[in-house]
C-alpha cells in the first residue's frame, strides 16, 4: 500500500477546467472518497492517479515519495474497478481474475493460488468456473474487485462501482468493500456522487465542486461542520436561515433573522457585525414542542410517514424548513397545524452567505 499525494493538479479539456489546482494527501491504507456532483472533476482525478489521463504541466502525483506523473498506467501497480465491471464475456470468473497475472507473466501455480485467494476474499470462490452472464450484478462487481486485488496492487481505484446495482445490492456491497478494505489494508480511492456511500464507508472524504476541492475531512466532521452552503447541501439535507450577524460569545454566534434571534456554532472566524450569514441546521435536529434557545412557531405544510421516521415541510415567517422526526408516534400534526419548533445551538452552524455559491446543489 502507498500514500498518494496530489500537488496543484489540473486538467483542461479545451476551454473547460475539469480539475483546477487540486492538492490532496491520501494516507497509506486509507479508504478515501472523492464525492461530488456530475462534472465536478472527481473521475478525472481518479484517472490521473491511474495514469489514464495526464495532468497539466506543473502538477505532480506521487505514490509515497515516487513521482508518478510520467509513469505509464501499466507500471503504476494500481488496480482499477470500473462502473460497468468490464469483464471479458468469453472468459470464466477465474480466467477474468487471472488476466492481469497472465499479462504480468506470473507462473501458473502462483497464478492459480492468487486467483483462489482473491476469489475467497470477495466470497466468490464457488463461482470460479461460471461465465459473467451467469452472475448477478453484485457478483460481477465482486469479480471485478477480485481482479483488481489479485495483482497485489499498491492502491485500488474505484469509479462509481455500485451505481449499476439496485438499492439492496448497493447496501450489501458497501459492507463488502469496507470489509475487504479492512482485511487487506490496501489504500483505496473511491469516486461517487452518493452521499450515503461516502458517509457510511469513508475514512475521509473530499467534497468537490467545479473542479475544486471544497472540504476534506471525516464523514462526521464534514457533515457536522461544513465550510460552506454547497458542502452542507450536498453532503445531506440542510435548512438555511439567512440573517445578520450580531456578535459572538464563547465560540457561539448570534444572528437576527426572520425567526428571531438565533444562536449557533461558528463555522469559522467570527464575521463582522452586520454581515449577512446563513444559519444551517439539519432536518433531524428540529424538534417539536421543545423549550430553550432557537424556539419559534411554525405551520405544518405537509408530511410523509415512512415508518422509522416522519418527514415534515414547515413554514415559519416566510422560511420553508424541513424536519425529520425519528421513531414517530401514533399521531402527527396535520397540515395547517401550528407547532412550536426548537433546535439546540450546538446542532447548528453559521456559514458565510458570501460563500454560498448560489446555495446547495
Amino acid at each position: 500500500m502507498v500514500s498518494i499525494k496530489l500537488s496543484n493538479v489540473s486538467k483542461r479539456f479545451g476551454s473547460v477546467a475539469a480539475v483546477d489546482g487540486v492538492s490532496l494527501q491520501i494516507e497509506r491504507g486509507e479508504l478515501f472518497f472523492l464525492l461530488g456532483p456530475s462534472g465536478c472533476g472527481k473521475t478525472t482525478i481518479l484517472r490521473m492517479i491511474a495514469g489514464f489521463v495526464e495532468p497539466e504541466p506543473g502538477g505532480e502525483i506521487r505514490f509515497d515519495a515516487r513521482p508518478m506523473t510520467d509513469v505509464p498506467a501499466h507500471k503504476r501497480n494500481a488496480g482499477m474497478v470500473f462502473q460497468n465491471y468490464a469483464l471479458w464475456p468469453h472468459m470464466s470468473v477465474a480466467e477474468n481474475v487471472a488476466y492481469g497475472l497472465r499479462e504480468r507473466k506470473v507462473a501458473r501455480d502462483q497464478r492459480e493460488r492468487r486467483v483462489r485467494a482473491a476469489l475467497q476474499s470477495v466470497r466468490m470462490a464457488p463461482y470460479a468456473e461460471r461465465m459473467p452472464n451467469q452472475l448477478s450484478g453484485g457478483q460481477q462487481q465482486r469479480v471485478a474487485l477480485a481482479r483488481a486485488l489479485v495483482i497485489e496492487p499498491d492502491a485500488v481505484l474505484l469509479d462509481e462501482p455500485l451505481s449499476n446495482l439496485d438499492a439492496k445490492l448497493r447496501l450489501e456491497m458497501r459492507h463488502e468493500i469496507r470489509r475487504i478494505h479492512d482485511e487487506t489494508g490496501i489504500t483505496m480511492v473511491y469516486v461517487t456522487h452518493d452521499q450515503k456511500e461516502a458517509l457510511s464507508m469513508a475514512d475521509r472524504v473530499a467534497v468537490m465542486s467545479m473542479g475544486r476541492v471544497e472540504q476534506v475531512g471525516t464523514p462526521r466532521a464534514v457533515y457536522r461542520n461544513p465550510v460552506n452552503a454547497f458542502v452542507a447541501g450536498f453532503i445531506g439535507e440542510a435548512n438555511f436561515v439567512p440573517g445578520r450577524f450580531v456578535g459572538a460569545q464563547d465560540g457561539a454566534g448570534f444572528i437576527d433573522s426572520d425567526l428571531g434571534r438565533l444562536k449557533a456554532r461558528l463555522g469559522g472566524p467570527a464575521p463582522q457585525a452586520g454581515a449577512q450569514v446563513l444559519c444551517m441546521v439539519r432536518p433531524e435536529c428540529l424538534r417539536f414542542g421543545a423549550q430553550g434557545p432557537n424556539a419559534f412557531p411554525a405551520t405544518v405544510r405537509s408530511h410523509v410517514y415512512l415508518g422509522e421516521n416522519e418527514q415534515f415541510v414547515l413554514e415559519a415567517s416566510g422560511c420553508e424548513l424541513r424536519a425529520v422526526i425519528a421513531n414517530p408516534g401514533p399521531d402527527a400534526p396535520a397540515p395547517g397545524s401550528a407547532v412550536d419548533v426548537q433546535f439546540a445551538p450546538q446542532d447548528a452552524v453559521l456559514l458565510s452567505a458570501a460563500e454560498a455559491k448560489g446555495g446547495p446543489s
